[in-house]
């Protein structure tokens, strides 16, 4: 019997393993290629709102995921100028039984980590590190990667999950450049005991001021705290990771109340990313090739969305190759028609909600502090229904869901 080629998956990030394991689930092998010399992710924390933990289901971590989560209280928004309290929608039993899962927060190692010991335990996905597709071939019948050291890897399809600055985008949509936001984040990471007493809260905390914001959440069985802070410099090039003192990133807070401030003042170690995404493109797919997560629809990090739709992604995918009985001619076009509505409103709200709700200044400040403190949680939970309601099969955009 003619052995199946596998699935060939470029990218060994959260994305590119959650997708070897959503095919693996539904029994198609994989061969996950990742350029760097061992599967690691860098980074900090990132939230999971209950979208997540439907895909965690799905892909068959859910039991692993939940147990290294976070679960917070409340998501809270202050008022960085004045030190109030604008808004606080809580994650209770009534935000749970609404959306049937919870929101939690993590370490973005830690999830990493658990996608790839399910990786390893399962015989349908292969990893292979050092291994960088750098473009492909194909002939109607399969596809081959092309590696940087000039190897090659032949599959029935490739799912190009390389990221940001995607090799196999570069063929796909050959776009460019990411657009450089001049959004400046710097993130670090402390001891519990190191955080100031009166912010040490079970809740993932925005501080919205004038061209910043500061968020702070526990991660880590409560280990540690996750600190994140951004200013709109209209910082010009790509940076990401870059170590910088503290008095780089005190320079956007001066105005900041000091109640705020102290997280910056106890930070370590901060690095520094400049935020880049890109606009939403309606073709993902060429031929048997396909992109997915960051390489698809790179977003930036308002709507604590970015992993989330890359396992959504991950979900769909698998879907439509159990539904299409792994036909990946048919598969491919119908995971992006499902999947590009859905995807694009989260990387224009995430635009819309870093300029309209986190970064606003005098007016525009206040008006923002009067509509959302005038909302209930159940009108909060009528605003996020159409993502957090989601299980990421359903892409399609309803009349319903744009007039949410």
């Amino acid at each position: 019997m003619t052995k199946i080629a596998p699935i060939i998956i470029a990218g060994g990030g959260i994305g590119g393993l959650a997708t070897a394991m959503g095919l693996a689930q539904k029994g198609f092998a994989s061969i996950v290629l990742e350029k760097a010399p061992q599967l690691g992710e860098i980074g900090a924390g990132i939230q999971l709102g209950p979208n997540a933990f439907h895909a965690f289901d799905y892909l068959g971590v859910g039991d692993a995921a939940r147990a290294m989560a976070v679960y917070i209280d409340s998501l809270r928004l202050m008022d960085a100028i004045s030190g109030d309290e604008i808004t606080r929608i809580p994650l209770d039993e009534a935000f749970r039984a609404r959306f049937r899962n919870p929101y939690g927060v993590v370490h973005r190692g830690d999830l990493h980590g658990v996608f790839l010991k399910a990786c390893q335990d399962h015989e349908l996905v292969e990893l292979r590190t050092s291994a960088e597709v750098v473009d492909y071939e194909q002939n109607g019948t399969s596809v081959t990667a092309l590696l940087a050291d000039g190897s090659r890897v032949e599959g029935r399809a490739l799912i190009g999950a390389d990221g940001l600055w995607s090799n196999v985008r570069k063929r796909v949509v050959g776009d460019g450049m990411p657009r450089v936001t001049g959004h400046t984040t710097y993130r670090s990471v402390i001891p519990t005991d190191e955080m100031p007493e009166d912010l040490r809260w079970n809740a993932a905390t925005l501080w919205a001021g004038p061209k910043c914001h500061i968020v702070h959440y526990p991660l880590s069985g409560w280990k540690v705290f996750n600190l994140v802070v951004t200013y709109h410099n209209d910082a010009p090039e790509p940076v990401a990771g870059k170590p910088v003192t503290h008095d780089e990133v005190r320079k956007g807070f001066e105005h900041v109340n000091p109640v705020a401030r102290q997280v910056i003042e106890r930070g370590k170690d901060w690095k520094l990313w400049v935020l880049c995404d890109r606009d939403p493109v309606m073709n993902w797919v060429d031929g048997r090739v396909a992109l997915l997560g960051d390489a698809a629809h790179p977003m930036m990090q308002y709507f604590a969305q970015g992993a989330c739709m890359a396992m959504e992604d991950a979900v769909c995918l698998a879907a439509e190759m159990e539904a299409q009985s792994g036909d990946v001619e048919r598969v491919l076009p119908a995971y992006n028609a499902r999947r590009r509505l859905r995807t694009a409103r989260v990387q224009l709200q995430s635009r819309e909600i870093g300029q309209h709700i986190y970064h606003p200044d005098g007016a525009h400040a206040a008006l923002r502090n009067a509509v959302m403190r005038a909302k209930s949680p159940d009108d909060w939970y009528n605003v996020v229904e159409w993502l957090y309601g989601s299980t990421g099969l359903d892409g399609a955009v309803s009349s319903e869901t744009l007039a949410s």
